[in-house]
């Protein structure tokens, strides 16, 4: 019966309705296929990430822990703050070997800099999409109730013009423009629980990611003769 009452629904509707029908059924896809990629992207990070920094912190030198999280990392996700760190470390030993002037910026200010555009990169790459969801879950009933308020429109208008107004003639009209808000719960559901569920994962990321790039910052700006090791180990590894 429903199936029936939807298909007379969008065979008898005009261009409004069959736009309000494709609208929701462009979101539902959209929802789904991010909901399905995101979920996989996130789920894969969050298990490769603590393998990534225990290698990482087991390698010998920088360098090495940088090539062994990129094998380990395959999403992207924590490799991006290793490789700025690393880039770092290698850019301020250049700069104390040539005695360039940039030489005299503080290496911790630098180091911080590379970290914290790494993170956003990063940060920004977990939160992709989540917009795309947020306006899903809290548009798509409303475009379902835009959907039955011109069904019932419609319904109403050809029984005042038929002039029978009985419950019979009623009940079946505005029933099928009332499966538009169904239509439109259908589609925001998902896309709200999709938004909370990974929500949460990216958070957890989130504060993984900014304890590393703490433990990085860390590291590599320690006392002035660990820095002047690293300065050294840096030279050695180009």
């Amino acid at each position: 019966m429903v199936n029936t009452g939807m298909l007379h629904y969008l065979q008898t509707g005009d261009a409004v309705t069959h736009g309000v029908a494709y609208v929701l059924l462009a979101m539902s896809i959209a929802s789904w296929c991010f909901l399905i990629a995101k979920t996989w992207m996130l789920v894969r990070a969050k298990r490769q990430g603590p393998r990534a920094l225990a290698l990482f912190w087991q390698a010998a030198t920088l360098s090495d822990a940088v090539l062994v999280m990129r094998s380990v990392d395959k999403e992207r996700v924590f490799a991006p703050l290793a490789a700025a760190a690393l880039d770092a470390s290698q850019a301020h030993a250049h700069a104390l070997g040539a005695n360039a002037l940039i030489a005299r910026v503080d290496a911790g200010e630098r180091v911080l800099r590379a970290l914290r555009q790494a993170l956003l990169a990063s940060q920004r790459r977990l939160e992709f999409g989540h917009v795309l969801l947020a306006s899903i879950g809290s548009t798509a009933p409303f475009v379902g109730l835009l959907g039955t308020v011109w069904g019932i429109y419609h319904a109403l208008g050809s029984i005042a013009a038929s002039g029978q107004a009985m419950i019979e003639n009623v009940a079946g009209p505005v029933g099928e423009a009332l499966i538009m808000t169904a239509f439109g719960l259908v589609v925001a559901i998902p896309a709200v629980l999709a938004y909370n569920i990974l929500g949460r994962l990216q958070r957890q990321l989130s504060e993984e990611l900014e304890g590393f790039a703490r433990d990085l910052h860390a590291y590599l700006c320690a006392p002035e003769k660990d820095v002047a090791r690293h300065s050294r180990d840096a030279q050695l590894q180009t």
